[in-house]
């Protein structure tokens, strides 16, 4: 079985230029409906995506399986991962770990996040998201899960500084209307949505898109099924020994997409910057050294 450095959709996405094109056919297919379209037997994935089951076998071979039931296995794991619940991890993690400290243990984890995603990061697409954002004339818009609602708020209050028309959405589904009818064709949803995947983070992606909004999902390794409604996305990765997934690789993401929004907003976030400074000192807001 290939390694599991890369998810299945990763896999593909890397191969996709070395594919026939029933292949590609097929591989558009599974990224489209991804992991779904691979839970079935191969008979149902060939008819619903027009190829051959030959082709099925071809494109599992050509990514390292030994056939579609290797390649379904693998699958499958990964949709467990998708689920697996805070004690369960707990569980995995607390059993034969290393007798090294948990701030080393810990640290290898993230850092081994932190290179895997920037590994997969396609720099054209990441240049492309900061572009949408910088473009004044594009209203933003960000909202997070239980958990990631708070990466959402941190990048709005960052935003806000660096260009104007930016705004956080509750996570609460009653203040989705008000926010919505606002939101025009073009302007911009950051959604965040990382395992267990929450029905309110897909069914705003949902509404948005259908609003014409462009919408930038940033998720984890295995995918939220929001990606589907998504014109760009980020994955991060988050595993960590701990009940929780670590956010480290999802932070860097965002603070690294703001610096290179504000590079490129650079002579409006200086002016902004400096009228703000001017309010917080008349404010008092900050205190001043002796």
């Amino acid at each position: 079985m290939p390694g599991t450095a890369k998810t299945v959709e990763q896999q593909i996405r890397a191969r996709f230029d070395t594919l026939t094109r029933s292949e590609r056919q097929l591989a558009s297919y599974i990224t489209r409906h991804y992991p779904v379209a691979v839970l079935g037997s191969i008979t149902a994935l060939a008819k619903e995506a027009e190829v051959s089951t030959p082709t099925v076998v071809r494109l599992a071979q050509k990514l390292g399986y030994k056939g579609y039931p290797d390649f379904q296995t693998t699958v499958r794991a990964e949709v467990e991962e998708r689920l697996i619940s805070p004690i369960a991890k707990h569980d995995r993690w607390a059993v034969g770990v290393p007798d090294t400290h948990i701030l080393n243990r810990f640290a290898d984890a993230v850092v081994g996040n932190l290179q895997a995603t920037l590994g997969q990061i396609d720099h054209d697409e990441f240049d492309a998201i900061a572009g949408l954002m910088a473009d004044r004339n594009r209203s933003i818009y960000a909202m997070g899960g239980r958990i990631t609602h708070a990466m959402a708020d941190y990048f709005v209050t960052h935003m806000k500084v660096i260009r104007p028309n930016v705004t956080l959405i509750s996570d609460m589904s009653n203040a989705w209307p008000p926010a919505l009818i606002d939101m025009a064709p073009g302007d911009v949803l950051l959604a965040f949505d990382i395992r267990r995947y929450e029905n309110n983070v897909l069914t705003l992606v949902e509404m948005a898109a259908d609003q014409g909004a462009e919408v930038v999902l940033i998720t984890d390794q295995w995918v939220s099924p929001a990606a589907e409604r998504a014109r760009y996305r980020l994955s991060a990765h988050i595993e960590a020994p701990s009940a929780w997934d670590s956010t480290v690789a999802i932070q860097v993401l965002v603070e690294t997409l703001m610096a290179a929004i504000q590079s490129l907003t650079w002579d409006e976030t200086q002016a902004r910057m400096k009228r703000l400074e001017e309010l917080y000192a008349r404010a008092r807001f900050f205190r001043r050294g002796k």
